[in-house]
């Protein structure tokens, strides 16, 4: 059974950093393009970062570009989400999600989803 375990997630100041994780069982990780989601309250789920299977190609949404690095460890089976210079609008659940198709941002490409870690903003 294929287990996506998000983490790291908490409330923070405007301008302070989060390291968020996910860790993968059950699939071959190495095998998959890795995304991060993210879902505010109201709000539709949206694309924020990917990664490919080797860690070679990343992709932000612009929201979060050069704020915000997507990193993997296939060794680990994991994931991470390092988030810099955070701003009372990136307050959402922040979803792992696995695309066996490859780098991706729709949700719809992905054939896997973590259940979520809360990340608060304050400003």
């Amino acid at each position: 059974q294929v287990q996506l375990v998000e983490s790291g997630g908490g409330l923070v100041q405007a301008g302070g950093s989060l390291r968020l994780s996910c860790a993968a069982s059950g699939l071959t990780f190495s095998n998959y393009a890795m995304g991060w989601f993210r879902q505010a309250p109201g709000k539709e789920r949206e694309f924020v970062a990917a990664i490919t299977w080797s860690g070679g190609n990343t992709y932000y949404a612009d929201s979060v570009k050069g704020r915000f690095t997507i990193s993997r460890d296939n060794a680990e089976n994991a994931v991470y989400l390092q988030m810099n210079s955070l701003k009372p609008a990136d307050t959402a659940v922040y979803y792992c999600a696995a695309a066996e198709t490859g780098l991706a941002r729709y949700s719809g490409d992905y054939d896997y989803w973590g259940q979520g870690t809360q990340v608060t903003v304050s400003s």
